[in-house]
């Protein structure tokens, strides 16, 4: 709302409906039965992301009295809940300069290099966060992420690397050679996913396994089951309709007099302040 004097401004006071007179929003009529009125009303509500926040979707609530479309929310930048217990075993690892890929029905679907995190439900972390902005329903597509531990190597300079820690090795048992390709926490989940007996000699390893095992440090594999939830999301994903908003004004199409910013409109980004750049500029 245009406030003519700064007694005006309300705190802790929900506003209950829109005034909506001759087609226009001309102000909004509070929870206590009080009304505001104005030449211009701005809904700048935000998701349903971090509820705690004041994020309770009384925008789209809002936005629906005036006629508009709002998309599904779903959570965005939120961490991921894998299929099984892989991750659950190494809750707290942290990893730095590798690949993640993110497969959607068997179609990669986004891919990228940094750090992330195993937790006890799954994975998290920047790389993760990003990723799960490209998935919609998670529950209908199989979904799978792979690491690339090494993205540095290429297949043919990783197995010369880890030939040369087989052969110094080469009288230890196998789980042995892994104490230089990755963290402690994870051998005994590397081990088990190889698929070979720990006692085994590294001697003994056969080629198909060491190539086994290659593949394991290229494609890391984690199913992936579910999103994290939408009171634990950085954004939300949905929101009022862009197709019913003026980009060059951001007032309705539908609704003279009614504006939106930031993350009540269905536009979100990646982390690293894609989203709050996103604010401003619909702000402004």
């Amino acid at each position: 709302l245009r406030y003519s004097q700064p007694s005006d401004i309300c705190f802790g006071t929900q506003a209950e409906s829109l005034i909506l007179e001759n087609g226009r929003a001309a102000g909004i009529r509070t929870k206590d039965g009080r009304e505001f009125r104005g030449d211009a009303v701005l809904i700048a509500t935000g998701g349903v992301s971090y509820p705690t926040t004041g994020s309770t979707g009384d925008g789209y609530r809002l936005a629906r009295q005036a006629g508009h479309t709002v998309i599904d929310p779903e959570p965005s930048l939120v961490s991921l809940v894998e299929r099984g217990n892989t991750a659950k075993r190494m809750q707290g690892l942290s990893l730095r300069n590798v690949t993640l890929t993110l497969y959607e029905e068997g179609k990669a679907v986004f891919s990228d290099q940094g750090e992330m995190l195993f937790t006890h439900f799954g994975i998290s972390g920047p790389l993760v966060l990003s990723a799960s902005a490209h998935l919609r329903d998670v529950r209908r597509h199989r979904c799978r992420v792979e690491i690339d531990l090494k993205p540095a190597l290429d297949e043919q300079k990783l197995e010369a690397r880890v030939q040369r820690d087989f052969q110094e090795f080469a009288n230890r048992d196998a789980s042995k050679c892994l104490d230089r390709l990755v963290p402690a926490s994870m051998r005994p989940v590397m081990t088990d996913l190889w698929g070979i007996d720990p006692d085994k000699k590294t001697n003994q390893i056969t080629r198909e396994e060491r190539r086994a095992l290659i593949a394991l440090l290229k494609a890391f594999p984690v199913d992936i089951a579910d999103k994290g939830d939408l009171a634990h999301a950085v954004v939300t994903s949905g929101g009022v309709s862009v197709k019913e908003i003026d980009p060059k004004t951001m007032q309705s199409k539908r609704c003279p007099g009614l504006y939106f910013a930031g993350e009540v409109i269905d536009v979100d980004g990646y982390t690293g302040g894609y989203n709050l750049g996103i604010a401003f500029a619909t702000a402004h």
